[in-house]
């Protein structure tokens, strides 16, 4: 048996490729779904001001997830709606707040960045070496139960092991404890667990500070200072389809 026993992915910008004209597109389906909703009953908005409340409750969910904590799916939707009009969110029938709630979330299933070319021959290789696999993300403006069902459409849903989504957990990479609560539902120890991710500052040294091993996917963010032993990664490569020799470079070198 290797040393090693587990693999944890990121997955925006690892498993799936996203890029800014989706995202705008999403943004825009968002907001037009929600003027028209809220035009229906009779709470009349111009684009301008919905689209400046989606912007404000975007500033402000980062700046939470900067202090390494997050917002639940929908209590982002409420600073959403409460940045449109003061007290709109206690004037709306459950069954209005439902139906934004469920057009904010759809909106990424509607224009879906595509999955990985090497995704699932990656995860079924990683299953393949007999080793458990989770996954750690960030979820941005879109839920982890929406992710689900992308992973799933996508044919990757039933290669994890478990699934930690920072909205459903509250916490948001680098924060150690996301990435040991998952090591907890793997059953799987720091020291034999690599990560794999994009991110320098959310995949690199977020898990080496745990004490997991590391796989750095280039060409999405850099090191600002290579000197750095925090940022150092154990293995750097080009793209998703360069892992799996990466792991097994790490279970070779293993004790």
């Amino acid at each position: 048996m290797p040393e090693l026993t587990a693999v944890t992915f990121d997955l925006w910008q690892t498993l799936l490729i996203d890029n800014r004209e989706l995202g705008l597109r999403r943004g825009e389906a968002r907001l037009e779904s929600v003027r028209r909703i809220l035009a229906d009953c009779g709470e009349r908005f111009d684009a301008d001001r919905i689209s400046e409340a989606y912007w404000d409750c975007y500033r402000q969910c980062v700046a939470i997830r900067e202090a390494l904590l997050d917002v639940s799916f929908d209590e982002q939707v409420g600073i959403f709606i409460r940045n449109i009009g003061p007290g709109l969110d206690e004037r709306l029938q459950p069954d209005t707040l439902a139906e934004i709630a469920r057009v904010y979330a759809d909106s990424f299933l509607d224009y879906a960045p595509p999955a990985h070319d090497d995704a699932v021959k990656v995860l079924q290789s990683v299953r393949d070496m007999g080793l458990r696999i989770g996954l750690i993300s960030n979820t941005g403006m879109t839920p982890g139960t929406t992710f689900r069902t992308y992973l799933a459409n996508t044919g990757m849903l039933d290669y994890f092991d478990t699934l930690t989504f920072s909205d459903e957990v509250k916490l948001s990479k680098p924060a150690e404890e996301i990435f040991l609560m998952t090591l907890r539902s793997l059953e799987a120890e720091p020291r034999r667990t690599v990560h794999v991710g994009d991110s320098i500052r959310n995949d690199v040294a977020g898990a080496r500070k745990c004490g997991l091993k590391t796989v750095w996917i280039t060409g999405f963010s850099e090191r600002e200072d290579p000197s750095d032993p925090d940022t150092e990664p154990d293995e750097t490569v080009d793209g998703l389809g360069a892992v799996v020799p990466a792991i097994e470079r790490l279970c070779r070198r293993s004790p």
